[in-house]
């Protein structure tokens, strides 16, 4: 099946790219850039020239063309979801990796990115991205929103705590991240010099990915949830740690915590229970997750961990999953 990437040489494109090199149902035949149209992948990274020639000869063109059966938009929130439109219109289905389609109410939309939403006629439409939660609408569905990183290792750290039914509806992340999270265009705070020995928190007022913790959460708990989420920038390039705090609605024990959190991982191809608190090292690379939760010293709290690599199960690699569902193959294809 030959799948088309726009804006294929952003940090998701290029993981992207590398995952369905090794994928055996999905290959890539069309890829756009903005700025280095007229130019091969291989010219713009020329390791694809020894990894993939096939995909180092392709032409980035302003725009795709060719029989597609699946499109990828790595562009950013309020220019993705017009780029797919016409896509959108023919049936082809599209994966989404910015924001346009995570939220399913466009007054939210506008509150957090502060703009009107492009397509809110399309939004009973799309599926939240997050597999492990999804699985079953992202299968029937030709929209998914890919989730964006910070919710991915939040939710995927408390969901097995909400689905259960054992935790209080007000949590607090604290997250922390690699630098490629903020993509390839240069801003000041992911220079090297500004990050290197030096952690800091930032969108502490309310960064936007608490909307989608916001919304994913409430679903999950059948009644509103409050998220006080606050990002860090550490100095390594990929990889992501939240840690998850929540008060617990009656006693649990700590043996009763693993076993939901063991249960929850039981089936899951890609998520992991940890007797330990997991390290990002782990999953570097991967579309792999795992998870830990204990009691605090009070025994009245959960404190709740999940690591992801942010380019990967954040991003290309969660989309890859997606992309199986939507495509009727073995979701694992290419992970």
């Amino acid at each position: 099946m030959n799948v088309g990437i726009i804006n294929a040489t952003s940090y998701f494109g290029i993981d992207l790219i590398r995952l369905l090199a090794g994928h055996p149902g999905l290959a890539v035949t069309a890829v756009t850039a903005r700025s280095q149209a007229g130019k091969t992948l291989g010219e713009v990274f020329p390791h694809l020239r020894a990894t993939d020639p096939t995909v180092a000869a392709l032409t980035l063109t302003p725009d795709l063309d060719g029989s597609l059966d699946l499109v990828f938009s790595c562009l950013p929130h309020a220019v993705s979801a017009p780029a797919l439109l016409p896509f959108i219109a023919a049936g082809v289905p599209v994966i989404d990796v910015s924001a346009d389609f995570r939220l399913n109410d466009a007054a939210e939309f506008k509150r957090w990115y502060d703009s009107n939403h492009p397509a809110p006629e399309l939004l009973d439409r799309t599926v939240y991205g997050l597999t492990e939660i999804h699985r079953d609408a992202i299968r029937s569905t030709t929209i998914v929103g890919n989730p964006g990183c910070y919710p991915t290792a939040t939710l995927l750290a408390l969901a097995p705590a909400f689905a259960a039914s054992i935790v209080e509806p007000d949590v607090i992340v604290d997250a922390k991240s690699g630098v490629s999270g903020a993509g390839r265009s240069l801003k000041l705070d992911s220079h090297y010099s500004e990050v290197n020995e030096s952690v800091h928190a930032y969108g502490v007022a309310g960064h936007r990915h608490s909307a989608e913790m916001t919304q994913e959460l409430t679903a999950l708990a059948g009644a509103p949830v409050a998220v006080n989420f606050v990002p860090h920038l550490v100095p390594m390039t990929r990889g992501i740690l939240a840690t998850c705090y929540a008060a617990l609605r009656q006693s649990t024990s700590a043996a009763d915590i693993a076993a939901v959190y063991r249960d929850f991982c039981r089936d899951e191809p890609f998520l992991h229970y940890s007797e330990v608190p997991p390290r990002t090292k782990w999953v570097a690379g991967t579309n792999h997750s795992f998870l830990h939760a204990v009691l605090d010293q009070t025994g009245r709290r959960l404190v709740a961990f999940g690591v992801i690599d942010n380019l990967v199960k954040g991003a290309a690699g969660q989309g890859v999953q997606n992309a199986n569902l939507m495509l009727g193959l073995d979701e694992t294809a290419g992970l």
